[in-house]
C-alpha cells in the first residue's frame, strides 16, 4: 500500500500548509483528502506536487507492506 504520511511532514518542513496549496497553487482540496485517506492519487498529482514543495517523491509517499491475512 502506498501511504501519504510524508507529504504532511515535507509540507512543514517547507513551510507551505494546506491552504496555500488550495488558494495559491490551486491544488483542489478533494485531492488533498485523497492523500489523508491514502486513495488513488494520479502521478501527475505527486508530479505537481514535488514542483511546488522542490522535493522527490519518497518526500510524499512511501511503500508499505499490507499486513498478511490470516
Amino acid at each position: 500500500m502506498i501511504v501519504y504520511d510524508r507529504l504532511w511532514k515535507t509540507m512543514e518542513k517547507k513551510g507551505i500548509s494546506q491552504y496555500s496549496l488550495i488558494h495559491d497553487y490551486n491544488i483542489n482540496e478533494s485531492q488533498l483528502d485523497r492523500f489523508r485517506k491514502n486513495s488513488i492519487i494520479k502521478t501527475v498529482t505527486i508530479d505537481r506536487l514535488c514542483k511546488i514543495l522542490d522535493c522527490n517523491v519518497e518526500d510524499i509517499c512511501q511503500y508499505v507492506k499490507d499486513e498478511p491475512k490470516e
